[in-house]
């Protein structure tokens, strides 16, 4: 494998945008080797103001590349513009984030005299760093993505090795190089494209630490039984996430929300709005509504100012996508809008009013750009069924009425429940975390560095 490179493809017309080396194990083992080492000799641990200013500086050099930083995300991974450089300022403003976590990441007094055994003691706390992070990271946000998943990891003091998503490794060596950049030292953060087997060994080998892994449930699953014993880790997947609607709910600004939480990069994120259970009375209203915002939206090139959806990060996606969809009218679910490839890279924005409860639309995250409403008589039952699956991230509901609110609140089976807000919403500094089979751990930058680190106690006797 030494000397080869791999292709990095614009999703939307296919043509190469770029290439990066490609690691065998030899490289891979070198880099763990190295950040054993580091971990491990605790005279090489970076000091804490070297770590603050490096961060620093590696904002400063983000907000002078923003534009380069967005229309990489477009281009390499789908996603309009217009949200690329939302990603851009996230990602700019979760590397403040860690330097701000990290002034109040400590420990604490630990009380000794609250028996007669422990008088004459004093306790305290401390954390340290955990040791070699890998970070698997997946496409749909390629850069908040590892700023999420290394930041933390450089503020706390962990050498971090990553692995970017196959179809967007440019965004992930970018950081990495602004890192390196901002006077990061050598050892401390790695970029490594690699085949699936380098991979697999890379995270299953006992000198790593923690594994962050941000993908597929099969996937990730399988990486964590395989983790060499003593390694910690936080595993992200996806879910169908579920939106209740009461008869009450705000339709003009509602809609809008939906609408976006839905469709946005495509619906290829992982609390995006799959499932909406509304009163069966407006179930139609409220579909043709959807579709009205669905039929407006521009799908094209990410990177064209003017496009709102851009494509499915691979042709298969799009064959998978119409696939289900296809199941789902066959089961006489209805076609609202939508259903329709858009050449062999994109798919029509898509409503689907009453699918089956048991095809793949109604039981399994569908990753793509599609919404399915479903009309409920009964809104214990449409709990019920919003709950039944073996997914659960994060839900919805919309109502004017504060105990239809609390009641959804303590009812639906999710991370976080959003009152009259989609579920795709998030701020960096929040609690994330997947439920049942959505993920283990818990995400959000601050999270991310307590799991990054290990509380050690010190108890002197007086």
């Amino acid at each position: 494998m030494p000397g080869d490179t791999m292709d990095v493809c614009n999703p939307y017309h296919l043509g190469v945008i770029g290439e990066v080396p490609l690691s065998d194990w030899a490289v891979a083992d070198a880099w763990l080797s190295r950040a054993r080492a580091l971990a491990d000799d605790r005279r090489a641990w970076l000091p804490a103001h070297e770590r603050l200013a490096i961060l620093e500086r590696a904002q400063a050099l983000m907000r002078g590349r923003f534009d380069e930083l967005a229309h990489q995300i477009a281009d390499e991974g789908g996603k309009p513009l217009m949200d690329a450089r939302v990603e851009v300022d996230r990602a700019i403003d979760g590397v403040g984030l860690c330097a701000r976590e990290l002034q109040h990441l400590g420990g604490g007094e630990v009380p000794m005299d609250l028996t007669a055994a422990g008088a004459g003691r004093m306790a305290f706390t401390q954390r340290e760093p955990i040791g070699p992070v890998v970070a698997v990271s997946a496409f749909n946000h390629p850069l908040n993505l590892i700023v999420h998943q290394v930041a933390p990891a450089v503020a706390v003091g962990c050498p971090v090795i990553v692995k970017p998503a196959d179809d967007t490794p440019l965004s992930a060596r970018s950081f990495v190089d602004i890192l390196t950049e901002a006077g990061l030292p050598d050892g401390w953060c790695a970029f490594i494209a690699c085949d699936i087997p380098t991979a697999e060994k890379l995270v299953t080998d006992p000198r790593v630490a923690f594994l962050s892994f941000i993908g597929s449930a099969k996937v990730g699953w399988m990486l964590r039984s395989k983790l060499a014993p003593g390694v910690r880790c936080a595993l992200e997947h996806g879910g169908a996430a579920p939106v209740i609607v009461d008869e009450t709910a705000d339709v003009d600004t509602m809609v809008p929300l939906l609408a976006k939480g839905g469709l946005y990069h495509a619906g290829q994120v992982c609390v995006s709005v799959q499932r909406v259970f509304a009163p069966t009375a407006q179930a139609q209203q409220l579909a043709e509504a959807l579709a009205v915002v669905a039929d407006g939206l521009v799908v094209g090139d990410a990177v064209e100012e003017r496009t709102e959806v851009g494509p499915l990060i691979r042709p298969r996606e799009v064959d998978r996508v119409e696939e289900w969809l296809t199941e789902a009218v066959d089961g006489k679910g209805q076609v609202v809008t939508g259903n329709c490839r858009l050449g062999e890279t994109s798919f029509a924005p898509t409503i689907v009013l009453n699918p089956p409860p048991d095809c793949r639309l109604s039981t399994m995250e569908i990753f793509g750009p599609a919404i399915a409403v479903y009309g409920y008589d009964d809104m214990e039952a449409a709990i019920g069924k919003a709950n039944s699956l073996p997914f659960a991230f994060q839900a919805s509901c919309f109502t004017q009425r504060l105990d239809v609110a609390m009641h959804c609140i303590h009812a639906l089976d999710a991370s976080a429940v959003m009152v009259n807000d989609h579920t795709a919403f998030r701020v960096d500094w929040m609690p994330f975390a997947g439920r049942k089979q959505s993920g283990y751990g818990v995400g959000g930058i601050g999270y991310t560095m307590h799991d990054m680190t290990q509380e050690k106690m010190a108890v002197i006797r007086l």
